[in-house]
């Protein structure tokens, strides 16, 4: 006689069947015509476990963090009661679905009700694989999560966000640039009073997507992100949102700055919807791109769908080259071309990378955008 099927393994069963359903996304998928993940790895998805590692690589995760590693294969006996009531629970798209039924491993963390976490908790995603992240802050907790990815091969991971009441969440995402296809789904809810901030390097890869699936879900509930792509060669960088103003009060903000060069392709993608009853909601989206070269290519795409009347939403986009004359005043001024090129895309990046308030992590991104930079400028 077969065992009794698990909680787990019921949602892993019903992740499984949506993805049969759903399949690898491609081009001709609306939210996936810029990015064509089947062209790039056919109908499989990679089971295999990549290095994931929470915390200082001697001490592990800080001992105000309470922190889980678990087969997903394994009897969920053991799991703590917090695992059981969050992991898996969030909306999944087919990547994410594909990655909660493959998974072979999934890291826990969660910061207790009240506990402010002193100093960033650094989560590193090494190597290839599918995996699962599951991050649960309770009530009055803080945390600042400093994600690094140095993707090899295919990698598919799903990463599911609880914010309670009150607590916030600091989410640094540090991707520099691999040959690898990088997918990422990120599943967030934010409930009465929390924050959820993001802020997001992406050097590209053969293929890459992070995608975030943000539901403000409490009244003064809040979602601020920010990012830079710096991209050259052939690389690819899609960054695409989706955030839910599901009750009144709440407030969103995103900036988000490319520079592209060679034959890069930047991607932004930005979907807010305010339902019906939603009122009060404000939100705002901005991304712009720069085109260093006539062989690169930026598509942004932002949207508004609104359910509700008294609102705040607005939203612009724009691509173009650098001024010309601001380069002709730099130039004028015996400053090389190179080297006043160089200073007017930083001047460009800056208003994004200074929305990290810690000066250390943002200098390390500061770090990464100038290893990116000399890529990005050629033609």
């Amino acid at each position: 006689m077969n065992a009794p099927a698990t909680w787990l393994d019921e949602r892993r069963a019903e992740a499984a069947n949506r993805f049969a359903a759903l399949g690898v996304p491609h081009r001709r998928i609306e939210d996936w015509k810029y990015s064509d993940l089947k062209t790039a790895i056919g109908d499989a998805v990679n089971d295999a476990v990549g290095m994931w590692t929470v915390g200082d690589v001697e001490n592990g995760p800080p001992l105000d963090v309470d922190y889980s590693y678990f087969d997903m294969n394994a009897s969920p006996d053991n799991l703590p009661e917090w695992v059981r009531v969050n992991l898996g629970v969030l909306p999944q798209n087919a990547m994410s679905s594909a990655s909660f039924a493959s998974a072979r491993a999934c890291i826990a963390i969660r910061v207790p009700r009240g506990k402010a976490v002193a100093h960033p908790v650094p989560l590193r995603v090494e190597g290839g694989g599918t995996g699962r992240v599951l991050v649960v802050l309770e009530e009055g907790a803080s945390l600042t999560l400093q994600e690094t990815i140095k993707a090899v091969g295919l990698v598919n991971a799903g990463v599911e966000i609880v914010i309670g009441a009150n607590a916030q969440l600091t989410h640094i995402r540090n991707a520099p640039q691999t040959d690898a296809v990088q997918v990422e789904e990120y599943s967030i809810r934010v409930a009465r009073d929390g924050v959820y901030r993001a802020h997001l390097f992406n050097g590209g890869a053969k293929l890459s997507r992070a995608e975030f699936q943000i539901a403000l879900a409490g009244a003064n509930a809040q979602a601020h992100l920010s990012g830079v792509s710096v991209l050259g060669d052939g690389a690819h960088a899609d960054v695409t949102t989706h955030i839910t103003h599901a009750v009144a009060h709440t407030t969103s903000t995103q900036l988000f700055k490319h520079v592209a060069g060679g034959k890069s392709r930047a991607v932004y993608q930005g979907r807010i919807t305010v339902e019906q009853g939603a009122d009060k909601s404000d939100s705002r989206q901005t991304a712009k791109a720069l085109l260093m070269g006539v062989r690169a290519e930026a598509d942004l795409k932002p949207e508004l769908e609104i359910c509700a009347d008294d609102v705040k939403c607005a939203h612009g986009a724009a691509v173009g080259d650098l001024d010309p004359n601001s380069l002709f005043y730099l130039r004028a001024r015996g400053i090389p071309e190179a080297e006043a090129r160089n200073m007017l895309v930083r001047a460009f990046l800056e208003e994004a990378v200074n929305e990290i308030t810690d000066e250390t992590i943002r200098e390390t991104i500061w770090r990464e955008v100038e290893k990116a930079l000399p890529r990005a400028m050629l033609p």
